[in-house]
């Protein structure tokens, strides 16, 4: 089910996501942005940088949430990703580490071209099975 964000919350951290996208790191193809809005009203954004040793890439969504608590924000009450690649949501590793500084009611959007489709979902409904 697709639930709703605010209309002002959503164009900027997709401005942000977008934006931070251009100063990703790549060996591959596919660069990432992501924007999180935290309980403390900051925004954290980050984008996906690439290892040579591919094993040590860091997805944009962990990105973020390493400026969130390195900044002492605790907690994500919205997260939002961006990349040109259809239908994608966050990867399950990404999942985990939303999860584990946010609720079953945290908001995820995803958008895949500027201007384009925004889709929303709360984490529950991308890991319903997840152990709290």
């Amino acid at each position: 089910m697709v639930q709703k964000m605010q209309n002002g919350d959503r164009k900027l951290l997709s401005e942000k996501a977008w934006e931070v996208r251009e100063k990703a790191h790549l060996y591959g193809d596919i660069k990432v942005g992501a924007s999180l809005l935290a309980d403390n009203g900051q925004i954290y954004s980050g984008c996906n940088i690439e290892h040579n040793i591919r094993s040590h890439d860091i997805h944009a969504e962990v990105n973020a949430i390493c400026g969130l608590i390195s900044s002492g924000g605790k907690r994500i009450i919205k997260i939002f990703v961006v990349a040109e690649m259809d239908l994608f949501t966050p990867c399950g590793s990404c999942m985990d580490w939303i999860l584990q500084f946010s609720d079953n009611e945290t908001l995820v959007g995803v958008q895949n071209k500027k201007g384009g489709e925004f889709r929303v979902f709360k984490t529950n409904e991308l890991m319903p099975y997840y152990p709290r």
